[in-house]
């Protein structure tokens, strides 16, 4: 049987992580082994910031609420539940953005919740 050269194979891997991990601070944008611990550091953190983003948006959307919610005399916790007990379905964030570009739509949703 002839033997098989794998070089090629390993120089396009090797190319792959290398452009990869450019912009890394010193041997870990020009070392192979060392770029590819960093990069798989950094694609554990960017795994990690993409479910930390969604968190931080909902705890953004609800001060949002909470602080329009105030302007109109009721609580945010006495505001979704009473949302939820006459049965309106709106997520955090639409309620944020009503908020925000439609205060009276959402001074109307309050007066809804109140009553």
């Amino acid at each position: 049987m002839s033997r098989i050269k794998r070089g090629t194979v390993t120089k396009k891997r090797h190319k792959r992580v290398l452009k990869q991990a450019k912009g890394f601070w010193g041997l870990r944008s020009k070392v192979f082994t060392r770029a590819q611990e960093t990069l798989l550091r950094a694609m554990e953190f960017a795994f990690i910031g993409r479910k930390l983003k969604k968190r931080d948006f909902r705890a953004l959307f609800i001060s949002r609420i909470s602080a329009a919610c105030k302007k109109n005399g009721i609580s945010y916790s006495k505001f979704i539940n009473a949302l939820d007990k006459i049965n309106i379905k709106i997520n955090r964030k639409m309620l944020s953005q009503l908020a925000i570009f439609e205060p009276k739509a959402f001074t109307k949703l309050v007066e809804l919740a109140k009553k």
